[in-house]
């Protein structure tokens, strides 16, 4: 599971017969690589991620679960990382080191928080009581501890680099590395020398396997959680456009003063009934009364 600071480049992808081995059995490169006239043509985007993971799945898949203690959710946290490493490959292929950019994205999905929200079934422990006891006592440290001591005595990065990773300065990852380092060891049944969790850290996952899934088919699932999250933003931008139209279109294009509630006047005097009628206008409703209710007359009133 060790691996150097200074890690070689992409390897060839092998020219293998389908069926003859697992994708995680094959060889890195084919045998007459050396040969300049049988050299191989330059590697397509999807050749050389089917390398990088060939190269790099079995042991990112061990190094997670040292962090989580759960096989599924180190498969899982390898094949996310994947996914987001064809998703970014333009990015990835250019990078100096493609296979500390997977596995630091696939530390950071195994680290998330949101994982302790999750119901998980129960894990097999390991049989031997020193890689129990080294299991136990890993998952015990603080996230940040646990990371350092992974990279630093499992994966085999210097400080500087370790601390890089771990976004921290190197004197904040010497003292992580030191109070894990002890804390492990303490924990350990027998006196284990730091010198030896190396070895110790190779051989605890070394019954891992990294799981039926093929370069391929993590391609195929990248691309299509790409165009789900292409539509749902299509989708989102046509309501957020949509709201924003029918806003504009029915809200009012000038002010408006609100118009004051009335309130009762008081102190005028309220309003006398009519009183009796006089002499002349007792004469005009006896007329009017007596005049004939329909012909000339009424038209064409006389004149006085």
């Amino acid at each position: 599971m060790t691996e150097t600071a200074g890690k070689p480049s992409v390897p060839s992808v092998p020219s293998v017969p389908s069926g003859e081995a697992e994708w995680y059995q094959q060889p890195l490169c084919a045998d007459d690589a050396d040969d300049p006239d049988l050299a191989p043509p330059p590697l397509t985007p999807g050749q050389a991620f089917d390398a990088l993971y060939a190269y790099c799945a079995p042991t990112l898949v061990q190094q997670t679960y040292l962090l989580t203690g759960r096989h599924r959710l180190a498969r899982e946290a390898v094949e996310r990382a994947f996914q987001l490493a064809w998703q970014r490959w333009p990015e990835v292929a250019v990078d100096r080191d493609p296979a500390g950019w997977v596995r630091a994205a696939a530390h950071e999905y195994a680290l998330s928080p949101w994982h302790c929200l999750r119901p998980w079934r129960r894990e097999p422990q390991p049989a031997d009581p020193t890689d129990r006891a080294l299991l136990s006592a890993l998952l015990e440290l603080p996230p940040p501890y646990r990371r350092t001591l992974l990279l630093y005595d499992g994966v085999g990065l210097d400080l500087p680099d370790t601390a890089a990773e771990t976004e921290a300065s190197t004197p904040a990852a010497a003292g992580r590395l030191l109070y894990a380092r002890a804390t492990v060891t303490a924990r350990l049944q027998e006196q284990v020398p730091p010198d030896d969790l190396p070895r110790l850290l190779a051989e605890l996952p070394a019954d891992i396997d990294p799981g039926p899934t093929e370069p391929i088919v993590l391609r195929a699932r990248a691309d299509l959680r790409a165009r789900r999250w292409t539509h749902t933003a299509l989708v989102f931008t046509i309501f957020l456009l949509t709201t924003t139209a029918l806003s504009v279109r029915t809200a009012p294009d000038h002010y408006e003063p609100p118009v004051p509630q009335g309130t009762p006047v008081r102190g005028v005097p309220p309003r006398a009934a009519p009183g009796p009628l006089s002499q002349p206008q007792q004469k005009l409703r006896a007329k009017l009364r007596s005049a004939a209710a329909a012909g000339p007359e009424r038209v064409h009133p006389e004149a006085h």
